[in-house]
């Protein structure tokens, strides 16, 4: 806690209590940001640990179950930029509350799937509510932190979505051998109304938070691009090439995410011949990797421009290209004999993956203006989700015939893609983030 503010205002004559204030306040709103990621990611990824059984118990083949994968991520696809502009509209606080209530009432009602159909129904609309967790982290690193600070702030916040990764396979495993499958989906889905809570209890913009101290309130806005001068259109975001540099990193990215999160399960029972049990002990692994990958590539970017005088966003991509290059590790997955190797590999995946993931999404906030950042981080999560969507669905109709062997080969491709396309399209973008604005925002494909 740092010293008390001191006021002289008096409410009826006596003189109204003093708030303390919070040292590094931002650092404890990326945390609470964290937190709701973490129940975000649990909700979703339940099913992804329960798929051996519920194909079993619900009666589904490979391909119905790549549809079940498929509705949530077409519902996630098409909501995720209407959460981005809707949390630009109404607000973080009560925006990103509302639709955390809605993912968890979903999330419970899993319980009552009798088929694949109904099953299929219900992750769509968990889909089109849980897609506001991306566009509403960045929204709050770009209001939150001063420009050098960002990527390790988006580090910690994306670590949310590997700790519930990590979180569900033994938590899921526990309550559905303990208490029955349908116990998974009301438990992980109950834990968005308790986050909800909090969020819209604790949560306000640094402009109004009474917690916060005029030193580190100058601190973040000193440290950030001045705002833009007016409020640009959907479309003009869309037509910058940013926005494209960053939208098409996501797309080649997403599938290896994806895969992990809703395959894993599925891939070591099948074809690695594991049990539940075995799966609940090795299939989080992934998961803590991804935390620590994201994490470090949080922290690269400041050492690269400390110590080897980078730019800032050519630090950025730096990172990306890193990653994109360990990302030939899980192409390998197919290639050893041990269930342990390729967890292994699933593990570099994981690390590489949400290195890149940390590096492109804090991207959104260094080139763009923060009352864009939402729209932007939607719109691009949206391309993200198609590539997700794509992948998945060709998972599903290729894994019974082909083999994983060609299919994780092709997603070590898909970065190395995505890495070669950001440098091009990146290419005259002030080194230190965000363009000046410019009278002619009619140019056909502006940077």
């Amino acid at each position: 806690m740092s010293a008390p503010e001191p006021s002289n205002r008096r409410i009826h004559g006596l003189r109204r209590p003093i708030l303390k204030t919070i040292a590094g306040l931002r650092w404890w709103i990326i945390a609470l940001v964290c937190a709701g990621t973490i129940v975000n990611y649990l909700s979703r990824n339940s099913l992804g640990v329960m798929a051996p059984q519920l194909m079993t118990l619900l009666h589904m083949s490979t391909q119905q179950y790549s549809y079940v994968v498929g509705a949530f991520q077409i519902g996630y696809t098409v909501m995720q930029p209407v959460c981005g502009v809707i949390i630009d509209l109404i607000g973080l606080r009560l925006g990103f509350a509302l639709f955390a209530c809605l993912w968890s009432m979903t999330g419970i009602f899993h319980g009552f799937a009798s088929g694949w159909l109904s099953l299929a129904a219900l992750r769509g609309l968990m889909g089109l509510s849980e897609a506001v967790a991306i566009p509403a982290g960045m929204k709050v690193v770009a209001e939150w932190f001063p420009d050098r600070e960002k990527s390790v702030a988006v580090g910690y916040f994306n670590a949310g979505t590997s700790l519930g990764s990590l979180l569900a396979p033994p938590l899921v495993v526990f309550l559905s051998l303990r208490y029955g499958w349908q116990s998974a989906f009301a438990v992980t889905g109950a834990l968005g109304f308790v986050w909800a809570a909090a969020w819209y209890l604790l949560y306000r913009s640094p402009a109004e938070h009474k917690l916060i101290g005029n030193a580190e309130r100058e601190a973040i806005t000193s440290g950030q691009a001045p705002a833009a001068p007016r409020r640009r259109s959907i479309r003009e975001v869309l037509r910058t090439r940013r926005f494209w540099a960053i939208a098409q990193a996501r797309f080649f990215a997403e599938p290896a995410w994806q895969t992990f999160s809703f395959w894993i399960p599925l891939y070591l029972a099948t074809q690695r011949h594991m049990d539940l049990k075995q799966i609940a002990l090795f299939a989080w692994l992934p998961f803590l990797a991804a935390d620590l990958g994201g994490l470090f590539g949080g922290y690269l970017s400041p050492f690269l421009m400390k110590h080897f005088r980078m730019p800032l966003v050519r630090s950025r991509i730096s990172g990306v290209v890193l990653g994109a290059l360990m990302m030939l590790g899980p192409a390998c997955i197919g290639l050893v004999a041990s269930p342990y190797q390729a967890i292994a590999l699933f593990c570099v995946g994981g690390f590489a993956h949400q290195m890149i993931s940390a590096l492109v999404n804090t991207l959104a906030a260094d080139v763009f203006d923060p009352s864009e950042v939402g729209t932007v981080a939607g719109f691009a999560g949206m391309a993200a989700w198609i590539g997700g969507l794509g992948f998945s669905l060709t998972v599903g109709a290729l894994a019974d015939s082909i083999g994983y062997t060609p299919l994780f080969g092709a997603l070590g491709a898909f970065d190395i893609i995505g890495a070669t396309l950001l440098i091009i399209l990146m290419r005259g973008v002030p080194p230190d983030g965000r363009p000046r604005q410019v009278a002619n925002h009619g140019a056909s494909f502006p940077a």
